[in-house]
């Protein structure tokens, strides 16, 4: 085969691998996004909540605002923390103030990308802090929301469950 004929078949394989990259870009918004999906409902739900993680970012408790008072927060995975808890004082007593109350700085998120769609927002972040023991705590988030009424009624959190158990198993909570 010589040089100019590989060229061509080349130059032929990139560019119909570059039209199915196209298509396929076209393709899946349609396939992953609902027929019908209330845009107005998505917008408003992905606002919310990057209107919240934005002024959490700043330093603002937002949960008591951004929660349900009647919230199921259930976090997976194996370790003290990880089950549902049932209502805003559950969540925090026992999946909140265990952690935060280990830290000597505020939890402080750095949004990766929010996605809506219709009731259901997915957001991705990183978040870090300064434990009481002085030494810095860094985890990787996903949190999967149930909106209702402008809050949130429903919460999965995934995150690096070790990292959480090893602040508060080191870490003296803080003196109120």
């Amino acid at each position: 085969m010589t040089l100019t004929i590989l060229r061509h078949r080349l130059a032929n394989a990139a560019f119909c691998c570059g039209l199915l990259g196209l298509i396929a870009l076209t393709a899946v918004p349609m396939i992953a996004t609902p027929a019908r999906a209330d845009t107005t409902a998505t917008a408003q739900n992905e606002k919310i909540v990057r209107d919240a993680f934005q002024r959490w970012a700043a330093g603002e408790n937002v949960f008591q605002r951004l929660l349900a008072e009647d919230i199921v927060w259930t976090i997976p995975g194996s370790g003290s923390v990880a089950r549902t808890y049932r209502g805003m004082n559950d969540f925090v007593e026992n999946a909140s103030m265990p952690l935060v109350s280990r830290l000597a700085t505020p939890l402080v998120p750095h949004v990766e990308h929010i996605w809506a769609v219709e009731d259901r927002v997915m957001v991705r972040f990183n978040a870090s802090a300064t434990t009481t023991g002085g030494h810095p705590y860094r985890n990787q988030f996903v949190w999967f929301f149930r909106m209702k009424d402008g809050k949130v009624a429903e919460a999965e959190a995934f995150l690096d469950l070790a990292a959480y158990e090893e602040v508060v198993a080191n870490n003296a909570p803080r003196t109120r």
